[in-house]
């Protein structure tokens, strides 16, 4: 019954060339669902969920997923083919009680959300990357090399921008650590920010940029624009783009930060480096561009520095000691955030990168969590604390005039 409704309303609203408002949507199926003899037997609550599922497939992008996408207790959406949806909420992890009717409707879905930002996904062009007006990362896998049907994951970000007051307050970081990370960005240090999946990379470096002085000239990159640098007056904003159907217009983030440096920036964030890039960014960062930022996925400070090995290695056949020595002249700072078993966010370590010693990078760890013990809810209970270590690289804060 709801695909019928859905098709005569779609009909009306072509018929009126779409010039018609969402209130008047909402007023014409009222009237269709309300008066429509297949709906005279149906209870008042039974007709309200039908006119809300007739509007959403008819107006609303996310269709059925639309009021999950309304919640603003939900981070996440995870759509594992028609009949298996999960949500995260409040860190926890839970089964959404929402269906697809077919294949079709999940796909029509996928399709529109890829057409809204401009891109296609199909088998020849089974997977999509991208984000919607509101901010939001999507991720989209056709049915023909996803086995369990078309898959989609949807990642929201909050509406109201989260501070450095708000992490301290949730435990993410302490004050003596917020304070000690503010001094680094303002005085122009390099910091690359570490963690896995849904570790909080992105939020943090957000918190962080908050911290750039206003007079200095920014330029973002990413694969999909996702940061809210919104406290940067003068900053430029680059998104990659994927080739189109003849194979034409890709542009890649190794393309944005060469031509980054012909825009006089005195800052490049790399929202995320996760291949040959890497070797663009290391230059950038050594060759003048102070207080650049960027993120990666690691397990650890030292497994993180072993990655961008490896990608350096892959894009470029510099020996294996040059690439270690420019990485070491070019990042400052590491910092390593972790998701404890609680879901919580913490960061667990804050380390100067030193220099080489025997071929290899040498830490310096300045702050790390240490665990204490779990209480009877599984919270892993544990601090951020000094180690008893200093910075060794003073320069860039004496040349501010500031110390730690």
């Amino acid at each position: 019954m709801l695909k019928e409704m859905t098709e005569d309303i779609r009909k009306i609203i072509n018929s009126r060339n779409n010039k018609i408002s969402d209130d008047e949507v909402l007023e014409l199926i009222e009237e269709y669902v309300l008066h429509d003899q297949r709906t005279s037997m149906s209870g008042h609550r039974m007709k309200q969920n039908l006119i809300n599922s007739v509007f959403n497939a008819t107006r609303m992008e996310l269709d059925v997923l639309q009021p999950l996408a309304d919640n603003a207790e939900i981070n996440e959406i995870m759509v594992n083919g028609i009949n298996n949806v999960f949500i995260e909420r409040s860190g926890k992890l839970e089964r959404a009680e929402v269906r697809f009717e077919n294949v079709e409707q999940l796909e029509e879905i996928i399709r529109r959300i890829a057409g809204k930002v401009h891109r296609e996904i199909n088998e020849l062009h089974p997977i999509v990357d991208a984000r919607l007006e509101d901010g939001s990362r999507i991720n989209a896998v056709c049915r023909n090399i996803a086995l369990n049907g078309p898959i989609l994951t949807i990642r929201r970000f909050p509406r109201q921008r989260i501070t450095m007051e708000d992490l301290i307050d949730s435990g993410t970081v302490t004050e003596e650590a917020a304070q000690f990370l503010k001094k680094l960005v303002v005085a122009g240090y390099n910091i690359f920010i570490s963690g896995g999946t849904s570790s909080g990379k992105t939020t943090f470096l957000n918190v962080l940029s908050n911290y750039i002085p206003k007079e200095e000239r920014v330029i973002v990159i990413e694969d999909s624009a996702e940061l809210q640098l919104t406290e940067i007056e003068n900053i430029v904003r680059m998104e990659t783009k994927n080739a189109n159907v003849q194979g034409k217009g890709e542009v890649t983030v190794r393309q944005l930060i060469k031509t980054s440096l012909r825009m006089r920036p005195d800052r490049i964030i790399v929202g995320e480096v996760r291949g040959e890039e890497v070797i663009d960014m290391i230059q950038a960062m050594s060759t003048g561009h102070d207080g650049s930022l960027s993120t990666g996925h690691a397990n650890s400070p030292a497994g993180m520095i072993s990655r961008l090995e490896a990608m350096a290695l892959s894009a470029a056949a510099y020996p294996i000691d040059a690439i270690r020595s420019q990485i070491v002249s070019a990042i400052d700072i590491m910092i390593h955030l972790g998701r404890m078993s609680d879901k919580s966010r913490k960061v667990l370590e804050i380390s100067e990168i030193q220099g080489v010693s025997n071929g290899q990078i040498i830490l310096n760890p300045l702050f790390k969590f240490k665990f204490i013990s779990s209480d009877e809810s599984l919270r892993q209970m544990g601090v951020l604390a000094r180690t008893g270590n200093k910075l060794h690289n003073t320069m860039k804060l004496e040349m501010k005039g500031m110390v730690i």
